[in-house]
């Protein structure tokens, strides 16, 4: 199965995804770069985390106007699964793939801890078989992770089930004070209406082994490796 993780100036997470891919789930990892205007042929696509362009305009802005996203644009249109993690998830919502913004975390600090996550709304390719009735633990690590939409499209993301991850207690029960950034309805991750683009602000590729301590994120990679084996 082949993965492509997709690489622009100031991305730091996207050898972590190329290990996740490649050493935990023994598939193929191809890193592109911004500048590529084909992504070959991949099953997968990843917008890894980290400062695209610094985050100098806004964060994802700039990189979403980098020529790899038509390649990107173009795949994700064609039904390919896409996962957007952190800068990734600002990258999506920027170029369009994804509804909302995503702003300064409401205390204005860089957070950096682990969150608890409820998965519910649609099947997506990265959820389907994911466990619901226990919380996963995954961290986060983010300056810019507040999720906003308007009223209407926040109505229309819930009444169509595309509200796919919310911060929650270890119990799994929605409380704001588990929300680590202030993010509306406490929305950790959403996908699109036909579910194969994924933008999420936690980090799963930073707890898919034992080694770093937890190993729910795997979960996420596994499912779409199931999804499309």
């Amino acid at each position: 199965m082949r993965f492509t993780v997709v690489s622009f100036p100031g991305s730091n997470c996207d050898h972590d995804c190329v290990r996740v891919v490649d050493a935990v789930l023994g598939e193929q990892a191809t890193l592109v770069r911004h500048t590529a205007d084909d992504l070959g042929r991949p099953d997968v696509v990843l917008l890894p985390g980290g400062f695209s362009y610094g985050d100098y305009l806004r964060c994802g802005a700039i990189a979403a106007r980098a020529p790899v996203m038509a390649a990107v644009r173009r795949f994700a249109e064609g039904g390919g699964p896409v996962l957007g993690i952190c800068n990734g998830f600002q990258v999506l919502t920027e170029c369009g793939l994804l509804p909302g913004a995503l702003g300064r975390n409401a205390g204005l600090d860089f957070v950096c801890d682990d969150v608890w996550l409820t998965v519910e709304g649609q099947a997506t390719p990265f959820t389907r078989g994911v466990p619901r009735e226990r919380p996963l633990r995954v961290p986060v690590a983010h300056h810019d992770g507040c999720y906003f939409a308007d009223d209407d499209t926040l109505a229309r993301l819930e009444g169509e089930g595309q509200v796919i991850f919310r911060y929650a207690d270890a119990a799994g029960r929605p409380d704001p004070t588990a929300n680590p950034n202030g993010s509306r309805a406490n929305i950790a991750g959403i996908c699109n209406a036909a579910g194969n683009v994924v933008g999420m602000m936690p980090h799963p590729e930073r707890c898919a082994e034992p080694l770093l301590g937890g190993v729910d994120g795997r979960l996420l990679f596994d499912a779409v490796r199931g999804v499309l084996s």
